[in-house]
């Protein structure tokens, strides 16, 4: 009993919880405009069937952080040079689901290699290796908070034009492309928004659970709807309330971020899993559906 006393004291110490509060005002931030990203962006991962390539990516973008670790120059820049690079070649190389998961195959692991080297070649604070891996609580400053915003403006903006084609493209390439609309652009334009919203979450939840941030809410939120409109905004709410949250419980010890946001996330995804199942269950699925069959979405 006294060691699971121990445990829980070193996970939920809220100890000057107000003080510390203040000091991640920046993270908390930050984690509030990721969910939102996060969140926009998920459905489209899903309906695209690219949640393999969010891990890829990630891989490719923890190499490229502990490049620019190693060589002391801006971490997120050199974030989102190794999510750049990564997507415009599943982008170029995978038009195909079984091409695109072996280019992935392929890049995972070679990314995850050069991330390695260069963390054990670099000398600096242990804590600055093990936050690009896992996240951190007080990572962001700033210069990299207005970074960020930026970027996250770019890709919710991209978003928001592309928008309904890339729906369209989305649910079916084959009739949307009958219709000169240009699915390989916008399938190229989609890796590229995805890469930067990669690079900025790695920031907070660390390469290996980004897709915590990516997937996990828009699956969830799409367990309990098929309502375009419904899904990004269950999404964004459900990867802010992750996010935000696990930034929140991770005071309690000073841990690292992500065990808090993938766990919110993932009992998220259960309730919704359980909702949906009740709704299937009575029938409720099937009504739901028919209201919002593609020819309504579109």
């Amino acid at each position: 009993m006294a060691q699971l006393s121990d445990v829980m004291t070193a996970l939920f110490d809220f100890t000057d919880y107000g003080d510390l509060l203040y000091l991640v005002r920046n993270s908390l931030i930050a984690g509030a405009i990721l969910g939102i990203v996060g969140g926009l962006i998920g459905p489209f991962v899903m309906s695209r069937d690219l949640a393999f390539a969010v891990h890829g990516i990630s891989e490719l973008s923890f190499a490229g952080a502990a490049a620019a670790l190693l060589l002391g120059v801006n971490v997120v820049a050199g974030s989102i040079g190794g999510s750049l690079i990564a997507a415009v070649l599943i982008g170029l190389l995978g038009t195909r689901a079984r091409e695109r998961n072996s280019i992935i195959g392929v890049l995972m692991p070679f990314g995850l290699g050069l991330g390695i080297l260069f963390l054990s070649l670099y000398e600096g604070r242990t804590a600055n290796k093990f936050g690009l891996l896992t996240g951190q609580i007080v990572s962001v400053d700033n210069p990299q908070l207005v970074l960020m915003l930026v970027i996250s403006a770019i890709v919710v903006t991209g978003l928001l034009v592309i928008w309904r084609p890339l729906i369209f493209a989305s649910v079916d390439p084959d009739v949307a492309r009958a219709r000169a609309v240009p699915v390989t652009g916008l399938s190229m334009a989609f890796m590229v928004l995805l890469g930067l919203a990669t690079a900025i979450s790695i920031q907070i939840v660390g390469a290996l659970l980004v897709m915590a941030l990516l997937v996990t809410p828009a699956a969830a939120a799409m367990r309990v709807t098929s309502s375009p409109v419904k899904t990004p905004l269950l999404s964004v709410l459900f990867a802010v309330v992750s996010v935000v949250g696990g930034i929140m419980l991770s005071l309690g010890g000073a841990l690292p971020i992500s065990p808090f946001v993938t766990t919110i996330s993932f009992l998220i995804y259960i309730v919704c899993r359980v909702i949906g199942w009740y709704r299937e269950r009575n029938g409720l699925d099937a009504r739901r559906q028919a209201a919002s069959s593609p020819q309504v979405m579109l």
